[in-house]
């Protein structure tokens, strides 16, 4: 069995470097997933695109990234987290550099075929999450999958320094300087990266390992509430510079920063979740989300005028989603049965990337250019959020912290 759970690995000296490398190697792998929607200003520009295809373009990473996550998340109970996060980092830097040939010869279907295959760098979150729980005893593994989680801050990396960095240096060093910070840190990966004391690789075949986890009820639960607080948080992180251009009408630079702030803001409240699930459960966590994301969603819809009632808006919409999503996974981490981390939390983070993969093409489709109004998409997101959150308070059973605990 592997040593998840035995006092070996989670006292074992080391863990906090290994927890440290996986964040950062999250925070690469964010940055370049999020590298085509962060500039999106650049492709409507260059490439002349609508808002619908422009919606199509920046879920395109989004779409491999999130069925990828279920091999990935397999693979990673066989091969362990040193060699799947170093292959994730190299299977991205050849995207990364035909995403930059695209744009830089204006050719649409390039970075849509380049954007898909980049992907593989959102399977990362696959591979993080067995390989920090491994280091972690089960009352402590809601915070180690938070820390993990808050390595989705390369997304406020990316949207923040992405427009500047075009600006500064030009379209094609950008994606250059992106894939450089991809192989170093492959690099850093596979010289100092260790896998946790006790883990042992699972050599069962890979779909009856992903049909076994299927099987597993608090897979599928797991799966609809996180394809709403994740989903929630890549779908705003993906689109919302464009949807600041149309409804705010921001430029690039501007647009960027305030999409950063929202994506830290998330970063930051995800191991707070994590961490109150720990104290509390993860049960009142995730209801206190939710019922947050719906509220908020119906703020947003309601445009408020003015830098800081919307930003203000926007940063309590991002916090409730990073709250939401660490008190899932903090579920995941204790539900899941030894040696099924990596199969389970592969399908669950799968349905979060799916759940951000459709609202992008959404909120394109149905905008309204007369009025410059998201309304549809906003009102579908508080109707959701509101089905989420009587599902867990009626459908999920809660723990006390105690139960946690001996889980």
């Amino acid at each position: 069995m592997a040593g998840a759970a035995t006092p070996t690995a989670s006292e074992s000296p080391g863990r906090t470097r290994n927890l440290v490398l996986a964040t950062a190697t999250s925070v690469a792998c964010f940055w370049a997933w999020n590298s085509v929607a962060t500039l999106g200003s650049y492709y409507v520009q260059h490439l002349h695109l609508n808002p619908a295809t422009t919606g199509v373009l920046v879920a395109m990473p989004v779409f491999v990234g999130s069925l990828g996550r279920i091999v990935v998340g397999t693979l990673t109970d066989r091969f362990g987290g040193r060699a799947m996060f170093s292959f994730v980092l190299l299977a991205s830097i050849l995207p990364i550099l035909l995403v930059a040939v695209g744009g830089t010869i204006s050719s649409f279907a390039l970075v849509l075929g380049a954007g898909l295959l980049l992907g593989v760098a959102g399977t990362v979150f696959a591979v993080g999450i067995p390989f920090v729980s491994a280091w972690y005893e089960p009352a402590r593994r809601g915070f180690a999958t938070g820390v993990f989680g808050a390595g989705m801050g390369g997304t406020a990396l990316a949207a923040f320094l992405n427009p500047r960095l075009v600006a500064w240096i030009g379209y094609f060093p950008t994606h250059i300087l992106i894939a450089a910070v991809l192989a170093g840190m492959a690099a850093l990966v596979w010289f100092l990266m260790k896998e946790a004391p006790g883990w042992t690789r699972s050599n069962a075949p890979v779909l009856p390992k992903l049909a076994d986890a299927a099987k597993t009820p608090v897979t599928w639960k797991m799966c609809f509430l996180y394809a709403v607080v994740f989903g929630g948080f890549v779908s705003f992180a993906t689109y919302l510079p464009t949807y600041l251009r149309d409804v705010y009408s921001f430029d690039p630079s501007g647009a960027g920063a305030r999409t950063a702030g929202f994506a830290l803001a998330a970063v930051l409240a995800r191991p707070v979740g994590g961490v109150l699930a720990d104290k509390i459960g993860p049960k009142p966590v995730v209801i206190i989300a939710l019922a947050s994301v719906a509220l908020l969603a119906w703020v947003v819809n309601l445009q408020p005028d003015g830098e800081v009632p919307a930003g203000l808006t926007f940063v309590a919409m991002a916090a409730a989603l990073g709250l939401g999503t660490g008190g899932v996974f903090a579920w995941v981490g204790v539900l899941s049965p030894q040696g099924k981390v990596g199969s389970v939390s592969g399908v669950v983070s799968a349905a979060g990337g799916l759940g951000g993969y459709f609202p992008p093409l959404v909120m394109g489709a149905t905008y309204d250019a007369a009025t410059h109004s998201y309304s549809i998409g906003l009102l579908l997101l508080v109707i959701t959020a509101l089905v989420a959150l009587v599902f867990t308070i009626f459908g999920i059973r809660g723990r006390t912290k105690a139960q946690v605990v001996a889980a």
